[in-house]
């Protein structure tokens, strides 16, 4: 797993109380699970806008990004290449 997913991994290990309770798998859909609900998204997109300065517009607020570590890693460093930024 890259630096980009470990940190997220744990901030939502820190954050959200299910997440704590069991083994928490990459690929576990986050929504769907219940760990994180939709005031947990936002709490995620403060969190990479913090940490990683990346900007998340209303249109990227789709399950395909959001739902797992996976695709919060993906988007994240998707992101970063096409803004040039990194961590």
């Amino acid at each position: 797993m890259s630096e980009t997913g470990k940190k997220i991994r744990e901030f939502v290990i820190s954050r959200f109380p299910l997440a704590k309770q069991g083994r928490l798998d990459d690929e576990q859909d986050l929504l769907q699970s219940g760990i994180i609900d939709s005031l947990g998204i936002l709490e995620v997109v403060n969190y990479l806008s913090e940490e990683f300065s990346v900007v998340v517009s209303d249109e990227e607020l789709l399950p395909e990004n959001f739902s797992s570590i996976s695709k919060l890693t993906s988007f994240t460093e998707r992101k970063w290449q096409i803004t040039g930024a990194s961590d």
